[in-house]
C-alpha cells in the first residue's frame, strides 16, 4: 500500500494520510520544470537570434517544434504510464528532460537547436500526463482533488512567472543557453525526492502497449500540424497537401484501430462524455488564441519597447499572479455556482483582454498592458483549472493517464497551431514593410527575416538610416501583433459561447471515492 493510502482498521474504508500533500509537492516540481522551459524561450529569443542567426522560418520552428513533438507523443506516453507505472515514467522523463536541456543550452546552430527542442519534446511528453494522472489516483476526495488541481495549475502559472524573471536575470549576466540550465537543479530535486515520496500507480488491466498505434498517433498529429503551419507560412503546395492527406489518413487509421483493439492506446469512448469533449475543446481553442500573443509578447517588450530581459520578465508577472489566485479558488466557485458559468466567464475575460491588445502601439504605457495581462491570468486560472477537473472526473482512475494525455494534447496542439497560424500572421504582416531609402540589399533581406534581424542589421548603418529602418520594422511588427491579438480575441469569445452550451449541466463531484 502506498504512503498516501491507509485503511481504517475498524471500517475497512480508505482514509487519507498527510503523505498525499508531500507527494503533490513533488508533482508540482515537474509542472514547474515544463512551465519554466516554455516561458524562458520567448524571453531568450532575441539573444538566441543574435547568436544563432536563424531565419524567420527557423525561428518559428525553434518556437513550435517542442509543442509539435509533445502533441504527437502525449497520448502514447499517457497510455504508457497507465501500463508501466506513472511514477516510473515521470522520473525517467524528468531525468531525460534535464539531460536534453544541456543539449539545448549548448546548441551551436539553428538546426541543432531545432533538433534539441524536438528531443526536449520527447522527454516533456512523459511529464504532464503523469502528474495529472497521479493526482487523480492520490486524491480520492473530489474537493481535495479540485484544490490539488488548482495548486497544480497555479504552479504552472508560477513557473510562467518565475521563468521570465530568473531567465531575465540570467540573460543580463550570462549567455542565452543559461536559461535552459536552470532545469537541472529542479530535475535533480524532483527525481531524488520523488523516488521516496511518490506512490506508484497503473492500470492493472491495461493490456499491451500497441506500437502501431503509437506510430499512427505520432505521424498523424505531426503531419496535420506541419501542413497547417506550412500553409499559413508559404501557401498550399503539393508537399504540404501530401503532408495534410498523410496526417489525416493516419489519424483516421488510428481512430479505426482504437475501436478494433481490445486494449486500445486511447479509449475513444471517452469522447462520448459531453463534459469531457467540451472541456478538451475549450482547452485547445483557448491555448490556440493565447499562444501567439505569449510567444511574441517578449519580443514586443524587448525589441519594440526597449526593455531589458529582466524588466520584460517582470512585466509579464500580472498574468501569472492572476492565474495563481483564481486557480486556487476555481473549484470552490464552480461548485457554488456552475461549471459552465465559471469556464465561460473565464474564457470571455481572456477574449476581452486580447481585444484590448489590439489597441497597443510602440509607445503604449505599461498600465494598459499590465491590466490586460492580469485579466488574461484571472480568466485562465478559472477556465483551465475547472476544465482539468472535469476531464479527470469524467473517467475511471485507471484511465487517468490517457485522459490526462488527451487534456495535455489539447494544450500542446493548441499552442503549436496558435504559434503556427497567429505567428504566421505576425510574420506575414511584418515581412511586408517598405524599407527606407539608402538601406543596402543585404541589410534589407536580414531586416525582413525577423525584428531581431532588423535591429542587429541596422547596427552597421548611419544613425539616421538605422533609426528609420528600426522604426518601420517595429511598426510592422506591432501591426502584425495587433491583428493576431484580434484573431485570438475572436477565437476566445466564440469558445466562450461554445462552452456555455457544451458544459450545460456539468458538475464537479462532491462525494468521496472509496
Amino acid at each position: 500500500m502506498s504512503r498516501t493510502q491507509q485503511l481504517n482498521p475498524t471500517t475497512g474504508t480508505e482514509v487519507q494520510s498527510p503523505g498525499r500533500w508531500l507527494a503533490l509537492s513533488v508533482l508540482v516540481l515537474a509542472v514547474l520544470l515544463v512551465a519554466v522551459d516554455a516561458t524562458v524561450l520567448g524571453l531568450a529569443t532575441p539573444a538566441l537570434s543574435e547568436d544563432l542567426k536563424p531565419s524567420g522560418t527557423q525561428l518559428l520552428w525553434i518556437g513550435d517544434i517542442y509543442s509539435f513533438v509533445i502533441a504527437g507523443l502525449l497520448v502514447s506516453m499517457g497510455s504508457l504510464g497507465d501500463r508501466i507505472g506513472r511514477k516510473k515514467l515521470l522520473l525517467t522523463g524528468a531525468t531525460a528532460f534535464g539531460a536534453v536541456s544541456v543539449l539545448n543550452a549548448y546548441a551551436t546552430s539553428p538546426e541543432m537547436m531545432i533538433v534539441a527542442r524536438a528531443l526536449l519534446g520527447v522527454a516533456g511528453a512523459t511529464l504532464m500526463p503523469s502528474t495529472l494522472a497521479l493526482i487523480r489516483n492520490i486524491f480520492h476526495d473530489p474537493k481535495e482533488r479540485s484544490l490539488a488541481i488548482g495548486i497544480w495549475g497555479a504552479t504552472a502559472s508560477a513557473g510562467a512567472a518565475i521563468g521570465p524573471v530568473i531567465g531575465g536575470a540570467l540573460l543580463q549576466h550570462f549567455y542565452w543557453g543559461s536559461v535552459f540550465l536552470i532545469n537541472l537543479p529542479v530535475m535533480a530535486v524532483l527525481v531524488l525526492v520523488g523516488i521516496k515520496l511518490l506512490p506508484e500507480s497503473k492500470n492493472p488491466v491495461a493490456g499491451p502497449w500497441d506500437l502501431i498505434s503509437v506510430g499512427l498517433s505520432l505521424v498523424g498529429v505531426i503531419g496535420v500540424v506541419y501542413a497547417v503551419k506550412e500553409v499559413a507560412s508559404h501557401g498550399l503546395t503539393w508537399e504540404v497537401g501530401a503532408a495534410a492527406v498523410l496526417g489525416a489518413a493516419t489519424l483516421y487509421a488510428f481512430v479505426r484501430r482504437q475501436y478494433a483493439l481490445s486494449a486500445p492506446l486511447l479509449d475513444m469512448r471517452l469522447f462520448r462524455h459531453r463534459g469531457f469533449s467540451g472541456a478538451v475543446l475549450a482547452d485547445l481553442l483557448t491555448v490556440f488564441g493565447l499562444s501567439g500573443l505569449v510567444f511574441f509578447l517578449s519580443q514586443f517588450l524587448q525589441l519594440v519597447q526597449g526593455r531589458e530581459p529582466l524588466e520584460a520578465g517582470l512585466a509579464e508577472l500580472p498574468a501569472a499572479v492572476g492565474a495563481v489566485v483564481t486557480g486556487l479558488i476555481a473549484g470552490w466557485y464552480a461548485r457554488r455556482y456552475s461549471v459552465r458559468s465559471i469556464v465561460t466567464g473565464g474564457l470571455a475575460a481572456i477574449g476581452l483582454a486580447l481585444a484590448v491588445i489590439t489597441l497597443v502601439h510602440r509607445e503604449t504605457g505599461y498600465p494598459l498592458l499590465g491590466g490586460a495581462l492580469l485579466v488574461v491570468g484571472l480568466g485562465a486560472g478559472f477556465s483551465f483549472t475547472v476544465t482539468a477537473d472535469v476531464i479527470l472526473s469524467s473517467v475511471p482512475k485507471e484511465q487517468a493517464g490517457s485522459a490526462s494525455a488527451v487534456s495535455e494534447t489539447a494544450y500542446e496542439l493548441g499552442a503549436a497551431l496558435g504559434i503556427a497560424l497567429l505567428g504566421s500572421i505576425v510574420t506575414g504582416v511584418y515581412s511586408g514593410f517598405a524599407t527606407p531609402a539608402g538601406v543596402p540589399a543585404d541589410v534589407t533581406a536580414a531586416a525582413h527575416e525577423s525584428l531581431g534581424g532588423a535591429v542587429e542589421a541596422s547596427a552597421g548603418l548611419a544613425p539616421e538610416t538605422a533609426t528609420a529602418l528600426v522604426t518601420v520594422a517595429q511598426d510592422a511588427f506591432v501591426d502584425g501583433l495587433r491583428i493576431a491579438a484580434g484573431v485570438g480575441a475572436a477565437v476566445l469569445l466564440a469558445t466562450a459561447v461554445a462552452a456555455w452550451f457544451l458544459l450545460k449541466g456539468q458538475k464537479l463531484e462532491d462525494g468521496v471515492e472509496h
